[in-house]
């Protein structure tokens, strides 16, 4: 489930980073950037969950 909400926060992140670069508005830029880099997190987070629970899964 949190695969697909992580990517859309990133795509919102991209608009941000977008209309900031378009508009001259460096805070929303930067803050675009920073919305994309935290949802990159989240989704190695919910990959490094799911290898775990494959290996528990094996290993039971």
């Amino acid at each position: 489930m949190g695969d697909w909400k992580h990517k859309a926060e990133e795509g919102l992140g991209k608009a941000k980073e977008t209309v900031g670069d378009a508009t001259g508005q460096d805070d929303l830029k930067t803050e675009g950037q920073a919305d994309q880099a935290e949802a990159k997190v989240k989704q190695v987070g919910d990959k490094i969950k799911d290898v775990a629970q494959g290996l528990k899964d094996k290993l039971t």
